[in-house]
């Protein structure tokens, strides 16, 4: 994509060429550079370029899902166990009886000297993900990613 538009921006170049702009072995040679139009010119080309390549750039990483399976295993998993399906450290979230907005302020915010607030480290989707992900759980049933 960088390399189409850099051809792009080469071309513009040429189409535009004046007697005040000149491609030499790749970089552009200003002559007369004292003129406003041509260098008005250029401007609006390198503007065209940065605003064109700027979503580009931006698009070309795909966002990655969110595992809460792998997320839970890694992380409440130390406390929770197999899954949070059984009571260890911390609590069984299977079946709990708390409120959806329980968990989710609970894992939000945390409580201070028994579990550590992750609101910094997950956004509220994932946090929504994760209480859908324990509402899912059951008994001798692999979790899955909600």
């Amino acid at each position: 994509m960088v390399i189409e538009i850099v051809k792009l921006f080469f071309s513009l170049q040429i189409t535009l060429r004046t007697n005040n702009l000149e491609l030499c072995e790749g970089r552009l040679q200003l002559e007369k550079f004292n003129t406003g139009t041509n260098f008005r010119k250029l401007l609006a080309c390198l503007f065209m370029i940065c605003a064109l390549a700027g979503p580009a750039l931006a698009d070309e990483a795909p966002k990655k899902a969110f595992d809460v399976k792998s997320t839970f295993r890694n992380i409440c998993g130390f406390c929770h166990g197999d899954y949070g399906r059984h009571a260890s450290k911390g609590p069984q979230l299977m079946n709990s009886e708390r409120t959806d907005e329980f968990l989710f302020n609970r894992i939000k915010m945390g409580m201070p000297g028994r579990m550590a607030a992750f609101g910094s480290a997950f956004n509220d989707d994932q946090i929504g993900q994760i209480v859908k992900f324990i509402r899912n759980l059951k008994p001798g049933v692999e979790p899955q990613n909600p």
